[in-house]
């Protein structure tokens, strides 16, 4: 080779040495593919490879002529020589270079025939260098079967806090890998002198969501290894520990399924054995060696286990809510019930529970644990225990007062029950005493004392204080304890009422009044209302008229300052007590003030009662001026709209029947007002019926008149959302208009009220007369071939119309023409009627008349009429 470069070479220079790379890289690339696809025994393999030998001689800081020697002996497959020549080129290549010769390493190792021993070794050096690529080295050892050393290298990745995995994943999942591997190889593990317990237990107490199966895989280790007590010991443990229902589930199928298996194991064994000592007759065995002829047979044994443990799990389960919340009473309550005709698991239940509940953090009342463990002894007959149970729980420090309350009133109920009276009646002295104190303490402070101390303030304790003191006690010491309740400001409305019950059942009358007013006085409404209203009854029913003055005192004391929602009662009852008793000129004021004085929609049925008894007393005049009060009325006592509609039918009604078919008539015309069309017909059947049996053709046509302006004006608000969409839309119109033709501002304002003519006051509704002008200028249009709209030309619609004689005369001229054709058409005789008869409505009928001919004329007509006069 060396004659082919010049004769003048520097074998020092770069020029040099770059020529000669390239010379020997040309050279022994021509080699590679002269013996490309012989086989791997050829001598000229081993030629080359002494080739590359020779060039590594002067280029082994060459990494690229290292890989191609390398890829050639793992082509030749010798191992030794390659593993040799890796460790060579690790040797004298620089450090940054050598994961370009690891990887063809680990492709090596990965070969057919490559000893285990010798990879393992090789991926502990590699590991040395990377040590993040530890999972490679595991999975290998899994490929290869070598569980003892994969698990500890597992375990080691798992007690590396820094390490972070390659694949993405995470510590949770290689821990389920440890347990997955430990527990199938149990025995390659143990091996290695790996402490398999630690290893899981670590994982239970840290990965709380997966200890069921953490529990199932440690019993699975100690099953594989034949270690069937540990096992079970396992498992009972991992159901004692658990803390939820998912858990506790698969522990438990994983328990019952090991029974299973190993009673099914030992009927399999005992069927397949051998039954020769069966015809052997046998002495008289008095089982002194029991231990010589055991067989070794625990079938039984195993049922019995079996079945024990699926009894047991109803308590396993409830064990394991209560670990969920050790202070769930209603668990406790359900974990007693789980123990019945077990006494004893009862009693031990109630007593872990009674210790175990915590008052401030209970989910319910734990107060209902002591009763039913007091009540539990007092069941079976054992009184002194429960006393104990009692006397002990009423000094717990329980939360609120009203627990402590409950527990006293129990222990009394139960020495009623016994017929221990006088204890019972002891039992509520001692709860209610008063403590001393030595100043008055405010209701704060009073807050932060315990429970103890706040008892005597329990409105339950007292009431069933008092009850006892009337049942056992005298009249006097139930007054006692009325009273004190009273002075401590503890009753409540039905305790004023049960007082006042009790003095009246013993004829003392005004006491019982006295105890109904200091009741009006602590409490306001709406609590009172009771307490009036019983007191109101009794004194009523008691004196009657007789004090009749203090009587209405106490009703006008109790309607003082009472809501509307509660006085309908009230007043009735007043009212009912000035019919009876008083005068009833007095009732029909009350009934008066009653009216506003109760919500809107008993306002109606308080007139409705006005207007009976009034009628009853007084007569029509009095009956007229109610309805007209009640109709003319204004806020804040109106009545609601529909109620007015209704009262004036009535009203109407009523004046019918008594003849008075003008009257009837102006109150229909008076409510119209009140009654849309549309949606109160009934109003206007009413009205239509009494016209068609009392009126004539000239009130029916008033009452259609009317109806129909009434139905213009309820549409106002309707119409006037219309006109300005309508604006809205025409705006728009107005806009597309002008982009397709160009006209004067002035111009098409001028259009838009021409248009709008005859149509000026927004919720007009035409009657279907066109005017003269307007019929001639359509007709004109039509007669041309064009839309009348487009015909019409419209003045300025802020030019001032000082109006057209001539038109409007021709107007009323052609008017009148109409109207003499449609009188002339029903012409009726009619005689007239003296003014006498009418009195003061011929004056007011005639105004009506002149106000009704002034509306039929038209604005020019009224007009000349105001300048003539």
């Amino acid at each position: 080779m060396l004659w082919c470069l010049p004769a003048d070479h520097n074998p020092d220079s770069c020029h040099f040495s770059l020529s000669f790379l390239q010379l020997w890289a040309a050279y022994l690339s021509g080699r590679r593919l002269v013996v490309r696809g012989i086989s791997p025994r050829h001598p000229a393999l081993s030629a080359l490879a002494h080739t590359y030998e020779r060039a590594l001689v002067t280029m082994h800081k060459m990494p690229r002529i290292w890989l191609d020697y390398l890829q050639l002996l793992m082509d030749m497959k010798l191992i030794t020589q390659t593993r040799r020549t890796f460790d060579r080129a690790l040797a004298a290549l620089p450090i940054t270079q050598h994961d370009r010769v690891w990887v063809l390493y680990l492709r090596f190792l990965s070969q057919f025939g490559i000893p285990v021993e010798t990879a393992v070794r090789v991926y502990r050096r590699y590991l040395q260098l990377e040590p993040t690529h530890a999972e490679e080295f595991i999975a290998y050892l899994k490929s290869k079967e070598r569980w003892g050393e994969a698990a500890r290298r597992l375990a080691g990745v798992l007690n590396d806090d820094t390490f972070r995995s390659i694949e993405g994943k995470s510590k949770h999942q290689l821990w389920l890998e440890l347990c997955e591997l430990i527990t199938k190889h149990p025995a390659e593990v143990t091996a290695e002198s790996i402490d398999v317990d630690s290893i899981l237990r670590g994982g239970i107490r840290k990965y709380r969501d997966e200890v069921g199966r953490l529990w199932t895989a440690l019993a699975d280790f100690h099953i594989r290894r034949g270690a069937f007590e540990v096992a079970r010991d396992v498992y009972e443990e991992g159901l004692c520990a658990v803390s939820t229902v998912r858990d506790f589930g698969l522990i438990f199928d994983a328990l019952s399924h090991f029974e299973e298996s190993l009673l099914a194991a030992k009927l399999a064994a005992a069927a397949g054995g051998e039954d020769g000592a069966d015809g052997m007759e046998t002495d008289e065995d008095d089982g002194t060696d029991f231990l010589l002829k055991d067989s070794g047979d625990d079938t039984d044994l195993r049922l019995a286990r079996l079945e024990a443990l699926a009894s047991r799990r109803p308590a396993l389960l409830s064990a394991v809510m209560l670990r969920q919340n050790p202070h769930n009473v209603a668990e406790w309550h359900k974990r007693v019930k789980l123990f019945t005709g077990d006494p004893t698991k009862q009693i031990l239940t109630y007593t872990e529970a009674v210790k175990t509940v915590d008052h401030d953090k209970a989910v319910g009342k734990p107060n209902t644990l002591w009763i039913a463990f007091a009540k539990f002894y007092e069941k079976h007959g054992d009184i002194a225990n429960a006393r104990i149970i009692f006397n002990k729980a009423v000094q717990v420090p329980f939360k609120y007062v009203d627990d402590l309350a409950t527990v006293w009133c129990e222990w009394a109920e139960m020495e009623l029950r016994h017929s221990n009276f006088k204890s019972a009646l002891d039992l509520m002295r001692r709860a209610t005493s008063v403590p001393q104190r030595p100043r008055k303490l405010s209701q704060q402070e009073e807050r932060q004392l315990p429970v103890q101390e706040r008892l005597y303030r329990s409105s339950k304790l007292w009431a069933f204080y008092a009850d006892l003191e009337e049942s056992l006690g005298t009249l006097q010491t139930a007054c006692g304890v009325y009273d004190t309740m009273l002075d401590l400001r503890v009753a409540t409305p039905q305790i004023i009422l049960n007082y006042a019950l009790m003095l009246q059942e013993a004829k003392h009358w005004e006491a019982a009044f006295q105890v109904y007013e200091r009741g009006t006085a602590l409490f306001k409404y709406p609590h009172v209302a009771d307490i009036w209203a019983a007191y109101l009854k009794s004194f009523v029913a008691r004196y009657g008229g007789s004090k009749l003055e203090r009587a209405r005192d106490l009703f006008e004391t109790a309607l003082k300052d009472c809501p509307l929602e509660q006085a309908k009662p009230l007043y009735l009852e007043y009212a009912a007590l000035e019919e009876q008793h008083g005068l009833a000129r007095h009732a029909m004021e009350v009934y008066e003030r009653a009216i506003p004085a109760v919500p809107k929609d008993l306002r109606l049925s308080v007139v409705e009662l006005y207007v009976s008894r009034a009628t009853d007393f007084f007569g029509i005049a009095k009956v007229r001026e109610i309805y007209e009060s009640a109709i003319e009325s204004e806020p804040p006592g109106e009545l609601p709209e529909a109620d007015i509609r209704v009262l004036c039918v009535r009203y109407a009604q009523l004046e019918r029947k008594l003849g008075e078919i003008d009257r009837a008539r102006a109150i229909f015309v008076h409510g119209s007002h009140l009654a849309d069309p549309r949606r109160d017909r009934s109003y206007w059947e009413a009205w239509n019926d009494f016209e068609v049996k009392h009126g004539n053709e000239d009130t029916f046509r008033e009452m259609l008149r009317i109806k129909r302006s009434v139905a213009a004006s309820y549409a106002q608000m309707h119409i006037h959302s219309s006109a300005q969409v309508a604006d809205v839309a025409a705006g728009t119109a107005a806009v597309g208009a002008d982009q397709q033709q160009p006209t004067d501002t002035m111009a098409a304002l001028e259009a838009q009220a021409l248009a709008d003519k005859g149509t000026r006051l927004p919720g007009f509704v035409s009657a279907g007369v066109i005017q003269q002008d307007q019929g001639q200028a359509a007709a004109a249009a039509a007669g041309q071939g064009q839309q009348p709209a487009a015909a019409a030309v419209a003045a300025n619609p802020e030019e001032i119309e000082l109006g057209d004689d001539d038109d409007e005369a021709d107007q009323a001229a052609a008017d009148g023409t109409a109207n003499a054709a449609d009188d002339d058409a029903s012409i009726v005789q009619e005689k007239a009627v003296p003014a006498a008869v009418f009195g003061s409505l011929a004056q007011q009928a005639a105004g009506q008349e002149e106000q009704q001919v002034e509306e039929l004329l038209g604005a020019l007509e009224r007009f000349k009429k105001r300048r003539v006069e």
